[in-house]
């Protein structure tokens, strides 16, 4: 098998921002593959602003539309909290890579854990990120290096599966006839030589390792973070009670790994301050200031303290005022909004 080589990455660098497709919007960003990853670093777009108030009157049709469509993606994305949680990996993740980079052996890592939508998943690409952003400062002669890979562990991942993710983010080149140890000496060959620092792997819960497959996917990874000079960090739902950490295998990650926890948030100062930073990004022209922030109690309600099911509700909220011309989001209209299933049965009865 051949493998992509320090010198064919070379031209690769990271664009200052997203290219549009051709009809204007912006396109798809796939983290798991080193493109759409560096698409990711490189996203500098700057919120929208509002229009004053004759200026947005007085818009064409045409102008109208292109000013709403700015808003609405803006809306579909708004911006990343930094909750405690992200901060608390941002911390841990940095003091590991500092901890890692004389270790020849027996390098420590990270568990992200908890139920769904509380916010593994963007603490983890946030940790890259800010890995990735150091590197670029300190290295700016040097646009080949990957200091940061993304994957998600596949479904029912056997050791391949999970090999052929490294090679698919990192554009190896994979036929039937490559084995599995052609795959992971190419994937070692590269990260090594491109300075690799950070692995993350996300949705670990698709590992058993009750199983067969699902004990050698673990080996397979351990064999990699022996191999790769670089901090793994894993993030997954419950990962202690789907038995990850339990038997010989899950005793050689328990040693080596430190575990944060993630859960949904108490009604209270950061709760508050959430929502505040989230209305603070909405670009509506009719919204009453604090308006979201006095219905803490309701919102802590509805979405049961998750951060997922907050994001969700309120980008789902500002869309529809976009939509609908209303421009403001109020408790009613909250009330309109259906999001994910564990949150509809927490649902208030009445608005």
């Amino acid at each position: 098998m051949t493998a992509i080589t320090r010198p064919a990455l070379e031209e690769t660098e990271i664009p200052s921002q997203r290219p549009d497709t051709a009809g204007g919007l912006d396109e798809h960003r796939q983290l798991t593959t080193l493109q759409g990853w560096r698409r990711f670093i490189g996203d500098a777009r700057t919120p929208p602003g509002l229009l004053p108030e004759r200026t947005w009157a007085a818009l064409t049709d045409q102008e109208r539309i292109e000013y709403d469509e700015a808003r609405l993606d803006h809306h579909s994305r708004l911006l990343v909290v930094a909750t405690s949680t992200v901060r608390r990996v941002i911390a841990e993740g940095r003091r590991l890579t500092y901890l890692n980079r004389g270790a020849d052996v027996g390098r420590c890592g990270m568990l992200l854990s908890g139920p769904a939508r509380t916010g593994k998943t963007t603490a983890l690409i946030q940790l890259g990120k800010t890995i990735e952003l150091i590197h670029r400062q300190r290295h700016p002669r040097s646009p080949a290096d990957i200091p940061v890979v993304y994957i998600t562990t596949p479904p029912a991942a056997t050791p391949r599966m999970v090999a052929a993710e490294f090679a698919r983010f990192l554009g190896l080149p994979i036929t039937r006839r490559s084995n599995i140890t052609d795959v992971m000496e190419s994937v070692c060959g590269v990260l090594i030589d491109a300075r690799a620092t950070l692995i993350a792997v996300d949705e670990l819960h698709n590992i058993q390792l009750s199983s067969r497959s699902g004990g050698e996917v673990s080996d397979t990874l351990k064999y990699f973070s022996e191999r790769i000079p670089a901090t793994f960090v894993y993030a997954g739902i419950d990962i202690e009670q789907a038995g990850l950490l339990s038997g010989t295998r899950g005793e050689q990650i328990a040693g080596r790994f430190s575990m944060v926890p993630t859960g949904s948030f108490p009604l209270g100062e950061e709760w508050r301050g959430l929502i505040a930073a989230l209305e603070g990004a909405l670009r509506l022209h009719h919204h009453s200031p604090d308006a979201l922030t006095g219905l803490e109690h309701y919102l802590h309600q509805r979405t049961a303290g998750m951060i997922g099911s907050l994001l969700r509700l309120v980008r789902s909220a500002a869309i529809q005022a976009v939509l609908d011309g209303s421009e403001e989001i109020t408790k009613r209209t909250l009330q309109d909004i259906d999001v994910d299933i564990a949150s509809e049965r927490t649902r208030p009865l009445s608005p």
